[in-house]
This record gives C-alpha cells, sequence and structure tokens, in this order.
C-alpha cells in the first residue's frame, strides 16, 4: 500500500483537537418539518456551490426551481449539470466513500449526457490549465487505475485521523485528475462523503459551500502542496475551513420549528438575493429591489431582528450568512 506524501503540522494537530471539541459541543436537534426545509435548503446551496466554483451561472433561486420542475431559460450544460448533481445527492447517504466502485458510479451520474466517458478514467493526457497556461499535468493514463487503487487502499487501511485522510484524499484525488472533465466537483463530494463517516453533521457543512467561499485560498493551497510535494499546506487549509464552518454553525441557533412570522415581498425578495451573493451591499440592494438606501436599511434591521440573516466580519469586508431559507 503506497502511502501518499504529507506532513501534518502542529497547527493541523491544534486544529483537529478544536474541531473534535467542537463536534462534542455541536448538536443540531433537527426534526420534523423543520429538518426537512434545511435539508432541501442546505443542497440547494450545495449543488449551486459546487457548480459555481466550475463556472455554472446558475443562481440559487434557479438551481431551486430546476429541483421544484420548473422551467428555467439557461444554457442546456448548465441545466444539465444542476440535474446530474440533483441526481448524485439524492443517493448521497448510499454512496460508500470507501469504494472506489461507488466513486465512479458517482461521476457517471455527473457526468452524463456532459462527457463521454463518464464513469471512466481518462484515457487521454489531462492538464489543469490557469489564465497564463498549464498550471498541472496530471499523471499519464496507463498509472491512473494503479494510482487511485492505492489511494483507496490507503484510504481504508490508514490509521490516520479521518479528517487528516478526508483532506489527502481530496488533494491526491486532485493532483492524480483521473478524470477528463468533472473531477473538482468529484473530489469535494467525496471529501464530504468521507467526513460524514466521522459525524452526520457534515452533511449539512459540506465541502463544497467551504470552498465556493474561499475558492482562492483553496487553490493557493494546491499550488503550495504542489510547489512542496506533499498535501500539508492543503491540510492545514481544508482543516481551517472545517473548523470555521463548525463555529459559525454553533453560533447559529437553529429553531425547532419554522418561525411564525413570514417575510413580506421585500424582504423575501433581500434574503434570496442575499443567498445568492452574500457580499452584496445596501446600496447594490437598493438597485437590485428598487427600494430606496433606507428602505432596504430598515429591511435588514429587520431580518437581524428577527435572526434570518446574520453579519460576519467588518462592514467592509464582511459578508451576509442567511440563516434561514424560505422556499
Amino acid at each position: 500500500m503506497a502511502t501518499p506524501p504529507f506532513i501534518v503540522s502542529a497547527e493541523a494537530i491544534n486544529l483537529i483537537a478544536e474541531i473534535s471539541a467542537l463536534l462534542e459541543r455541536h448538536n443540531i436537534a433537527l426534526e420534523g418539518e423543520h429538518d426537512l426545509m434545511l435539508r432541501k435548503a442546505n443542497r440547494i446551496k450545495t449543488i449551486h456551490s459546487s457548480l459555481a466554483i466550475e463556472g455554472n451561472t446558475l443562481s440559487e433561486n434557479e438551481v431551486r426551481d430546476i429541483i421544484n420542475g420548473k422551467q428555467v431559460v439557461a444554457p442546456i450544460r448548465q441545466i444539465q449539470e444542476v440535474k446530474n448533481a440533483i441526481r448524485v445527492y439524492d443517493i448521497y447517504s448510499q454512496l460508500n466513500p470507501f469504494s472506489e466502485k461507488d466513486l465512479l458510479k458517482a461521476h457517471c451520474i455527473m457526468m452524463e449526457a456532459l462527457a463521454n466517458d463518464a464513469g471512466r478514467y481518462h484515457s487521454g493526457g489531462v492538464g489543469v490549465f490557469g489564465e497564463n497556461g498549464l498550471v498541472h499535468m496530471a499523471p499519464p493514463p496507463l498509472r491512473v487505475p494503479e494510482l487511485m487503487g492505492d489511494l483507496f487502499a490507503w484510504l481504508k487501511k490508514s490509521k490516520d485521523h479521518l479528517l487528516i485522510r478526508s483532506c489527502v484524499f481530496h488533494y491526491e484525488f486532485e493532483f492524480i485528475h483521473p478524470f477528463s472533465d468533472g473531477n473538482g466537483r468529484t473530489g469535494r463530494l467525496w471529501q464530504s462523503l468521507i467526513l460524514g463517516r466521522m459525524n452526520p453533521l457534515f452533511e449539512h457543512l459540506p465541502v463544497e459551500n467551504m470552498v465556493h467561499a474561499n475558492q482562492q485560498e483553496y487553490y493557493s493551497a494546491i499550488a503550495l502542496s504542489n510547489s512542496e510535494g506533499q498535501s500539508g499546506p492543503f491540510i492545514d487549509f481544508m482543516l481551517k475551513e472545517i473548523m470555521k464552518a463548525l463555529q459559525r454553525s454553533i453560533k447559529e441557533e437553529v429553531p425547532n420549528k419554522a418561525p411564525n412570522k413570514v417575510p413580506n415581498k421585500s424582504e423575501l425578495s433581500i434574503l434570496r438575493l442575499l443567498s445568492e451573493n452574500p457580499r452584496l451591499t445596501r446600496a447594490e440592494l437598493a438597485v437590485k429591489t428598487g427600494l430606496t438606501d433606507s428602505g432596504v436599511k430598515k429591511i435588514i434591521a429587520n431580518l437581524k431582528a428577527c435572526g434570518w440573516i446574520e453579519r460576519l466580519g467588518s462592514n467592509k469586508s464582511g459578508h451576509w450568512t442567511v440563516k434561514y431559507i424560505f422556499l
């Protein structure tokens, strides 16, 4: 069994301890109707985040409409990407993260009608390209089955903490780049699945959302790991994002039932806009809604008072978190 090269830093050890402590404290009491609504809202965000990273321009509302069977006017490929992702996440609980066969099955569904070799490892040269040309050349196709087999063997047999294994698998998967297309969305899905084996809470805190909120740092961590020849920097980055996601989730008080108050039309419009783009300013919201600046300010105050939104970070560089989605 080949062991992927990685160094577990002192910072990573501390982060594992902090994440473990947070998981012990974190107990989301989800049940009944609210549980179903939150799961659906999370699924919409997850699908939107994962595909947005890959350049899909559909909004959360459009993803929601497709899930609900409504007609959406958009490029056929982008709609197909959403439909495929819906099918994959519908069988999320049935996928075994330690099974190479299940990974191929998930990729087959994810890339149906999008890639001619969906569900099969690539048979030609594959590279990752950036603005300045080739960033990473994947191993030759003849080596891919062996490399993936070794990676899954290590994932199943390694005694390293599952947090570490999930990060190393994610990085090594992207380095091998086993498919002609769909590597990013498949790799992020698979780390979420691995984490889910440690704690089912991670179905509500998917890796896809963490990466979407920090895309540049994500790619920088991969690049730094590539240059060092080991995945330590990527491990540190992902563990920090997992810890921050848990900390944010703990701060959010999850209601036992849907709130009695229902947002009016203007409030609902702003909630949806912020769910699609958490960094919208008050002035931008005013332009998009046709409301006055003072009107938006008043609505924002009401939404905060109801506990439906929360401001994270400074007024200049922070962003909004929508804590409750009204479908």
